[in-house]
Formats: C-alpha cells, structure tokens, sequence
C-alpha cells in the first residue's frame, strides 16, 4: 500500500488568524509530506505493507512507528478544522464533556494547560474509552492514543512548527486559537 497526502477540505488561507496560510504550507505540505514519504519506504517489504495506518501505530515500533503516527496525527489534526469553525460541541458529546470535566469551560482550560505543558514536542488529545468516558491525554513525540486502546476525538499539535511561524514561543496563545477553527460536527462524529 502506498500512502498519499491528502487534500485538505478547506484553502490554505482559510484558518487565519489562527493558522496562516505560511504555516499550513510549512506543516502540512512540507512536514506532514515527509512523514508520509518516510512512511512510504518504511513499510516496504515488511509485515506492515498492507496494513491500514491504525494498525501500524498500534503494533510497530522506532522510526516505523514514529512516521507512521506522525503522518495519521497530523491528518487527523488538520482534519477537525474549518473556516467556519468554532463555537462548542452539541449532544452526546457536549454531555459527555459536562460529565466529565464539569463544563466545556472547564475542559478548554485543562486541554489548554496540559498541551501547555507538555515539555519539547508532541499532541495533547481528548480520548474515549469503551465505556464512553472522556480523558485528556499528553503525549509526547508522536504518541498516540490508538496505542492504548482508546478512540482519539480531538488533538492539538504542540510541536513548535505547528505554532512557531504565527505565534513564535507562545505555545498556549496558539492553543487557545485553535478553538475558533474546530469543526465540532466532525470531532462529533467520532465520538
């Protein structure tokens, strides 16, 4: 199987202020691209050839393992954008987010301060388990979620090129801009 980038559903300059157009032609063409070219001669003549991505971030291991989450992350990422994004989530999801963290307040303050602090690079996700129950998860590097048995929802990338072009070393500023663009219709739909 041979891995591709995919088009983004949305114009390069569509999520600014809170990702220009520079940083979405930095990070997702040219980083998120080299993920998948290193992902492309990685899994060639090995066990993982034919597997969906999922299945290789769950099993494999070193620089396999790294630029195939790299690659599922950040298309995972960029994916729960829209233009006309924003707002808050509706529904099963909207409850769930009350259940468990109080209020959807109260989950954008704690999402923000775990990516916050997540020390060097990495994703800060909202998970949820079989059971239906939200956490919030740091990972660092490209750590992933699908690794211990749980279903991502919604992640933000902290490594400092997914940031450092719009906001320089102000990592929770850009956080806290990554709000106005999620499509709460997909993170919806994966719940």
């Amino acid at each position: 199987m041979t891995y591709s980038l995919p088009k983004l559903p949305y114009e390069a300059n569509s999520l600014a202020p809170a990702i220009s157009e520079r940083t979405i032609d930095f990070h997702y063409g040219k980083h998120e691209k080299a993920y998948i070219d290193n992902l492309n001669t990685l899994i060639k003549n090995t066990e993982f050839e034919d597997e969906p991505l999922e299945e290789i971030i769950r099993r494999a291991e070193g620089p396999l393992f790294n630029n195939a989450s790299q690659a599922w992350n950040h298309i995972f990422y960029f994916f729960s954008f829209s233009p006309d994004g924003g707002g808050e989530p509706t529904g099963e999801l909207a409850e769930a987010i009350r259940r468990d963290f109080g209020s959807f307040k109260n989950f954008k303050e704690e999402f923000e301060k775990a990516g916050a602090s997540i020390f060097g690079s990495g994703w800060v996700w909202l998970a949820r388990d079989d059971y239906g129950y939200l956490q919030i998860i740091s990972e660092s590097n490209a750590g992933n979620p699908l690794r211990m048995g749980l279903t991502p929802l919604l992640t933000f990338d902290v490594w400092e090129h997914a940031y450092y072009l719009d906001h320089q070393n102000r990592r929770l500023d850009a956080l806290r801009h990554l709000w106005s663009i999620i499509d709460w219709d997909i993170i919806e739909s994966r719940f």
